[in-house]
């Protein structure tokens, strides 16, 4: 259990097409959070020259330099709030950036099958690969989050899916702050947090009013997509091995 001192900096680490948004939704919906989006993800495009909707407009709306990005993040917590919510991407930190600066960060991973996550992938971009689903550089950042500190919580988004009010509320006790039933249920719609790309990129969770019921996806993947599902399995079963549950 972490101390809560004087304010909790949640960073949540995930992957693409995971819960994560409305994890943020749900964080965020508690009158004593707040929530910022992806804050690396306009450095990340910047940086990679990844070619996704809208990536012109959101280098020029966002902060792009690393290294301010992080002070900023590891600084003090927005006035009038006790906890803040970091939703981060894995992907979006380039191999060779320094992250220590995680340290100043109660740190939580987010993590989802990788079959159901190449499969949701591969409909909405052609850019897959295994450094696309944020398992390599998940398992760097939960290294170093354990270096420091004691193992970080982390949570698959198939036990969320399937009982959000428990899951939620261990999440709660893991990191020291009281439990919300209003993390269970939002107003549908776009919300003051959300990045400029959400018109791109929520849309299902947008229609959303709490968390959906798990519902496998099935579907077959190409030759290329089942050997990076070989190369990211190995990852995802560490890391589920680790996770919270019931």
């Amino acid at each position: 259990m972490r101390a809560l001192a004087d304010g909790c900096k949640i960073a949540m680490w995930s992957g693409p097409r995971n819960i994560s948004t409305a994890m943020m939704y749900s964080f965020e919906n508690r009158a004593d959070c707040c929530a910022i989006d992806e804050p690396f993800y306009a450095h990340f495009l910047q940086y990679t020259g990844t070619n996704h909707p809208s990536a012109q407009k959101v280098i020029g709306a966002y902060e792009t330099d690393y290294l301010k990005i992080a002070q900023h993040l590891s600084g003090n917590i927005p006035e009038d709030f006790s906890i803040w919510y970091q939703k981060h991407m894995c992907h979006h930190i380039s191999p060779g950036f320094e992250i220590d600066w995680i340290r100043n960060l109660t740190n939580c991973f987010l993590i989802r099958n990788p079959r159901e996550v190449l499969l949701s992938l591969s409909k909405i971009t052609s850019e897959v690969s295994l450094w696309a689903t944020g398992l390599p550089q998940q398992i760097m950042l939960y290294e170093q989050v354990i270096k420091n500190e004691s193992r970080p919580p982390i949570l698959d988004s198939r036990d969320i899916l399937e009982n959000p009010g428990e899951m939620l509320e261990m999440l709660c006790r893991e990191l020291n702050i009281p439990f919300s039933e209003s993390m269970l249920e939002w107003e549908p719609g776009p919300r003051e947090c959300d990045g400029i790309w959400g018109e791109y990129w929520y849309e299902s969770v947008w229609s959303s009013s709490g968390f959906s019921p798990y519902k496998a996806r099935t579907g077959e993947l190409s030759p290329l997509l089942e050997s990076i599902l070989d190369e990211a399995m190995p990852v995802y079963r560490e890391l589920h091995s680790k996770r919270l549950k019931l």
